[in-house]
């Protein structure tokens, strides 16, 4: 994934054996081992070692970056099952621009509210 901006240390970096977990565009979140849902039917990908990537079908022209779960689903999602839980999530929204980057976006509280809580 080719970003519009770009930080030299990203999420998975470490400095002086510390992991770096969160970077530009993040909003975190205390989970408090609490799960994360799919917000959409669609997939997710490894980004890092501590970060998967989800897009869907159903909102094309954005990626979902979350970091900090534990073990957390890789593969084909449906709406709603459960991703992975973890002590925080680090969660960025990005929205693809017509040169094919993406760029970090304010991410909607609808959507957060999608992945912190099982919707029907």
């Amino acid at each position: 994934m080719k970003l519009f901006q770009n930080w030299q240390l990203q999420p998975g970096d470490e400095i002086a054996g510390y992991p770096i977990v969160s970077s530009l565009g993040d909003i975190s979140i205390q989970l408090r081992g609490k799960p994360v849902y799919a917000p959409f039917q669609g997939r997710i990908e490894p980004f890092t070692s501590h970060c998967v990537v989800f897009s869907s079908p159903e909102v094309p022209a954005y990626l979902f970056r979350l970091c900090g779960l534990n073990r957390p689903r890789l593969g084909t999602v449906k709406a709603g099952e459960k991703i992975g839980s973890g002590p925080a999530l680090q969660f960025a929204a990005l929205r693809k621009q017509p040169n094919g980057t993406w760029a970090f976006v304010e991410p909607s509280q609808s959507i957060l509210e999608k992945v912190l809580t099982r919707q029907p």
